[in-house]
C-alpha cells in the first residue's frame, strides 16, 4: 500500500474533506493509522448494539460485489423494506461515508432503506483490488458508470422500481452525472453540498477566508493567500495554490460551522460495526491513491450548462459551506427547469450537513423528497426555490 503523510491531508482537504488547522485536530495519517486499542472495541460494540436493525422486514447486509469489473462494497441498512430507497454517493474522492453513517443515519432508516458503497479507490473497495491494476480506470465517467451499474443492481436485489439518488460533495459530480444519463433509475436527485461550478466554488471560497483573515488581523493567513492572489485567475489550479487556498476557509468554519475541528469526522471510523483497523487506514490510502489521478478532471466540472433537469431536484445547501459553496448552486437551481425543485438552507451548517444537522436533513427529506418516491407527486414544499431568506 501507499505510505501516508502530510502531503495527504493537504490534497484530500482540497478535494472535500476537512482539514486540520489547529493543534487538538489530528491529521488524517494520525486519525487513521493507528489502532485505538481494547477500548475502541468496546465502544464499537456498544455502536453495533445501538444500531442494529432488529425490526421483522428490517435489512442490514454489508457485502462485495461485482461492480465496474472490480468488487465494490455495498452497506444497506433500513427498518422496513417497503420503505423507499436512498442510494448514497459519496464525497471526497475516496472519503467514503459508510464508516461514519452510524454518526448521523439511525433515525433515516426508519423512513428510508439507505444504501452506501465504497468506491473504486476508497475504503473497502479499495482493499478488494490491487491499486495499479484499476489505477487507469480513475476517470470521473467510470464512476458514474459504477453508480448507474450500483443503482441497477440496488433495484434488481430489493425489488424497487427506483430510487432516490443522493450526492454528498465530490459525490454530486458523479451521481448528477448519473441523473442525467439514466433519468430512468431515479425518483429524484438530492444534492448535499452540490458542486456546479469547480473554478467558481474555488473562487468564492478563496474570498471569503481572505476576507475573514482580513476582519481578524490574522498576518499569517493574509500573507499565505495574498501571495496567490488573484485565485484562481487565469493561472492553472495546482496542488499547491489549492492547499493554501482551503486551508483557510476551513480554518474559518467553512467545512464544520463555527470551528476548525472536524475531529468528529476523522475519527468516526474507528467506532464503525462496518470497519475493521486495515479499512479505516485505507481511508487514507485511497485519498492518495485517487486524488492525484482524478484532480485534472475534477477542476474542469462545470454544470451551468444545464438548463434542464429531467427529474425533481433538490439541494441541500449548507449557509456556512466553503468547501463548496452555496451560493452558485442556489443561482444555478433558481435557473433550471425540473419537473419540481427545491433548495434547502441549513442555516447551522457548512459542508457537512447530515452530520451537522441531522434533524433537519430527516425532515427536509420527508418533506421534499419521500413523496416523490411514493407515489404522492411533487409537495408543495417542492414548488417554488427557497430564496435564501
Amino acid at each position: 500500500m501507499l505510505k501516508t503523510g502530510p502531503l495527504t491531508l493537504l490534497l484530500v482537504a482540497a478535494l472535500s474533506l476537512p482539514l486540520s488547522s489547529t493543534a487538538a485536530q489530528p491529521t488524517p495519517s494520525q486519525a487513521y493509522a493507528p489502532d485505538c486499542g481494547e477500548l475502541c472495541g468496546k465502544m464499537r460494540e456498544s455502536v453495533r448494539d445501538l444500531t442494529r436493525i432488529r425490526t421483522p422486514n428490517g435489512v442490514q447486509d454489508t457485502y462485495k460485489t461485482r461492480i465496474g469489473g472490480i468488487d465494490q462494497w455495498i452497506n444497506i441498512r433500513g427498518q422496513d423494506r417497503a420503505n423507499p430507497v436512498i442510494l448514497f454517493v459519496h464525497g471526497g474522492p475516496a472519503s467514503p461515508a459508510m464508516p461514519t453513517t452510524w454518526q448521523f443515519q439511525r433515525p433515516i432508516e426508519e423512513y428510508f432503506t439507505v444504501v452506501h458503497y465504497d468506491q473504486r479507490g476508497a475504503g473497502k473497495t479499495l482493499r478488494a483490488s490491487e491499486p495499479e491494476a484499476i489505477a487507469d480506470t480513475i476517470h470521473i465517467d467510470t464512476f458514474v458508470d459504477d453508480a448507474i451499474e450500483i443503482a441497477e443492481h440496488v433495484r434488481e436485489r430489493l425489488g424497487k422500481d427506483k430510487l432516490v439518488l443522493v450526492g454528498h460533495s465530490w459525490g454530486t459530480i458523479v451521481a448528477m452525472k448519473a441523473a442525467l444519463e439514466r433519468p430512468d433509475l431515479f425518483h429524484a436527485y438530492v444534492g448535499i453540498g452540490q458542486v456546479i461550478n469547480t473554478r467558481v466554488n474555488e473562487e468564492v471560497s478563496f474570498e471569503y477566508g481572505l476576507r475573514r483573515a482580513r476582519e481578524e488581523g490574522n498576518a499569517e493567513a493574509i500573507a499565505e493567500m495574498e501571495a496567490i492572489a488573484p485565485y484562481p485567475g487565469n493561472e492553472p489550479i495546482t496542488r499547491e495554490r489549492i492547499i493554501i487556498a482551503r486551508k483557510w476557509p476551513q480554518h474559518y468554519g467553512g467545512m464544520t460551522a463555527y470551528t476548525a475541528d472536524s475531529t468528529y469526522y476523522y475519527r468516526g471510523p474507528w467506532l464503525s460495526p462496518e470497519y475493521n483497523a486495515d479499512d479505516v487506514r485505507a481511508i487514507n490510502e485511497g485519498s492518495m491513491f485517487t486524488l492525484a489521478r482524478v484532480l485534472p478532471e475534477f477542476l474542469a466540472v462545470d454544470f451551468t450548462g444545464v438548463r434542464s433537469f429531467p427529474i425533481p431536484v433538490v439541494m441541500f445547501m449548507g449557509r456556512h459551506d466553503y468547501t463548496t459553496p452555496s451560493e452558485p448552486t442556489a443561482a444555478w437551481l433558481a435557473k433550471v427547469d425540473a419537473p419540481c425543485k427545491a433548495g434547502v438552507w441549513f442555516e447551522h451548517s457548512s459542508h457537512m450537513m447530515p452530520w451537522e444537522e441531522p434533524g433537519k436533513t430527516l425532515v427536509s427529506l420527508l418533506e421534499t423528497v419521500r413523496p416523490l418516491a411514493t407515489g404522492g407527486g411533487c409537495p408543495a414544499s417542492m414548488e417554488t426555490v427557497a430564496n435564501g431568506s
